[in-house]
């Protein structure tokens, strides 16, 4: 009877009690990102949430850096605060040393820097960096958080970007077609593409709704736009 009692209620006083800590928060968010021979158009929706609590709707995931260049992050939402402000403060820095506004290329191997200075404690966020290169055609960065950098035309991230880069890979990279078409995509079927993916990701994840804001990088300058998708 006696050895039946401990099997149902062991004696946890002798042995160690571990504690966990998680400095980690995932509040969700994703960012989807295209690039043409002049342009890029970078988009992120605007929920912010945790779990199964949404702490606001209206969250811009956009950080323009200089008028060529945006950064896009979506994960640990203090992290992405940390990271931003410190990016723009050397972006500063650089502009006053040699008074001219750091160049895209220069601005996505600074951030490999600054994330790989940090790997032994990463930045948990998904981060995505966009504008126009030395010879004004769009380019797209993406990075793994401790640093690795990957230039494409197209990319999706965050926490749907599993479910978008399929999506993606097909009707950008024009991958798995019996028809490949050899024409340049345009600024117009970038800016619909971007709305369809992100319209796919509010019916599969909880944690990409609300709304999308879009910026549209050319040698103008960011044009931002906006369109909503499902609440709930």
């Amino acid at each position: 009877m006696f050895a039946t009692e401990n099997a149902y209620y062991p004696d946890y006083s002798t042995k160690p009690i571990q504690h966990s800590f998680s400095p980690y928060a995932d509040n969700g968010g994703s960012v989807v990102a295209i690039a043409g021979d002049d342009f890029v158009v970078v988009g992120a929706d605007t929920r912010l949430s945790a779990g199964f609590s949404i702490y606001t709707r209206e969250q811009n995931k956009l950080f323009p850096l200089s008028n060529t260049t945006v950064l896009g992050c979506s994960g640990c939402w203090c992290d992405t605060l940390t990271l931003t402000r410190i990016l723009k403060s050397r972006m500063q820095m650089y502009h006053q040393e040699h008074n001219k506004v750091m160049s895209t290329t220069a601005c996505a191997q600074m951030l490999s820097t600054m994330l790989y200075y940090k790997r032994f404690f990463p930045y948990y966020i998904s981060n995505i960096l966009v504008g126009l290169d030395n010879e004004g055609k769009g380019c797209i960065y993406s990075y793994d958080p401790i640093g690795h950098c990957e230039k494409t035309t197209y990319r999706a991230g965050g926490s749907a970007g599993a479910l978008l880069q399929p999506l993606l890979d097909n009707q950008i990279g024009q991958k798995n077609l019996t028809k490949v078409s050899a024409e340049s995509i345009t600024q117009e079927k970038a800016l619909a593409i971007l709305k369809d993916v992100f319209i796919s990701a509010a019916e599969r994840d909880i944690y990409t709704g609300d709304n999308v804001m879009i910026n549209i990088i050319t040698k103008d300058g960011i044009k931002e736009d906006n369109f909503e998708l499902r609440k709930d």
